[in-house]
């Protein structure tokens, strides 16, 4: 991605670019490669038409109470058709691929699919149950639109937010040439990001990934004064969690990573009412993936590349699946 904005920027060492497909294809080739070992190609296909899967459920929402919508032979039900069994046969593809690895002592255990076939396999064998291909199938397809889409929607907002605060740009860019020099980022140097992690925590705050989470309870539950009978659905608005004003304060609404000096407890006052990963038992398991990946890319890119708002971006949040820039993200980027 970097070498390709350098490319477009060489003749005059700036240029207009829409970067949210290029972060979007980034973070789908890094859940690629970190998550199931797959070659890009294999990837971006399986990223090309879980972004298809989404346009079509979204064609098909208005209809989706009615009785046997699905049977109706519309354009798009057949399509999400044909893009569900495109995924299945790849997917299980890369699942048989590794099962005969596996079978000949030659499998991968340094990634997610690997560590996970290896546990099941294991408690097929040590107690002759585990998961099916057809679920192992639905964990991959949950990792790979978990994995991409929340980090891409965090590092187009961040940018974007730089772009609008340049102080705050200057600063975290001062902190990766002090911490890195002129080497690539490393782990523990990632670690020692304290200004870029409080930018990221309030980019999470303001813009976060998720705007809200489904809760359905599995007993009956007392919460506060309320007595919830078991089965009752409920919603939790994440977005409108982080811009209460009784919990952040006045500027609760503006952008203000130092709110965040002191890490998140002493931000939220010990309150319960940060949630960009979700939270409790079902907290999400790829958050501390999601901000290595996060801090990674924010870094590289800051070391090579200044970069400003282009006077034709337009400032539309949509939420989706995940919170996108429903008219892309047009910055003006210079070479360093």
């Amino acid at each position: 991605m970097i070498d390709k904005w350098e490319t477009l920027a060489s003749a005059r060492g700036s240029v207009e670019v829409d970067v949210w497909p290029y972060i979007e294809a980034l973070s789908g080739d890094v859940i690629s490669r970190t998550a199931f070992g797959s070659n890009q190609e294999e990837g971006n296909r399986i990223f090309q038409l879980q972004k298809e899967q989404v346009d079509l459920a979204l064609q098909l929402l208005p209809i989706v109470f009615i009785p046997g919508w699905r049977f109706i032979p519309t354009k798009a039900n057949k399509r999400m058709k044909e893009v569900i069994s495109e995924l299945q046969v790849l997917l299980r593809g890369i699942i048989r691929k590794r099962e005969k690895a596996m079978e000949m002592g030659e499998a991968r255990k340094d990634d997610l699919l690997g560590i996970l076939m290896e546990s099941n396999f294991k408690e097929i064998r040590e107690n002759g149950i585990g998961l099916s291909i057809e679920e192992v199938i639905a964990e991959c397809k949950l990792f790979y639109f978990g994995g991409s889409g929340t980090t891409s929607s965090l590092l187009v907002w961040t940018m974007i937010l730089l772009c609008r605060y340049p102080h705050w740009q200057g600063r975290a860019r001062e902190e990766v040439l002090q911490v890195f020099g002129n080497e690539e980022p490393d782990l523990d140097g990632l670690n020692r990001l304290k200004v870029v992690t409080m930018i990221l925590h309030e980019v999470l705050r303001l813009y976060p990934s998720a705007t809200f989470i489904f809760r359905s309870l599995a007993k009956d539950t007392k919460l506060g004064t309320m007595n919830l009978p078991a089965g009752v659905e409920f919603t939790l608005p994440i977005l409108l969690l982080h811009h209460d004003f009784e919990i952040w304060g006045d500027d609760a609404k503006e952008f203000n990573p130092e709110r965040f000096s002191d890490g998140v407890f002493s931000a939220t006052k010990g309150k319960f009412s940060y949630l960009p990963f979700g939270g409790g038992p079902r907290i999400c398991i790829g958050q501390n993936f999601s901000m290595i990946e996060a801090k990674m890319a924010i870094a590289t890119i800051l070391r090579r590349f200044s970069f400003e708002l282009s006077p034709s971006y337009a400032h539309a949040p949509f939420p989706l699946f995940t919170l996108q820039p429903q008219h892309g993200a047009q910055l003006i980027v210079h070479k360093l």
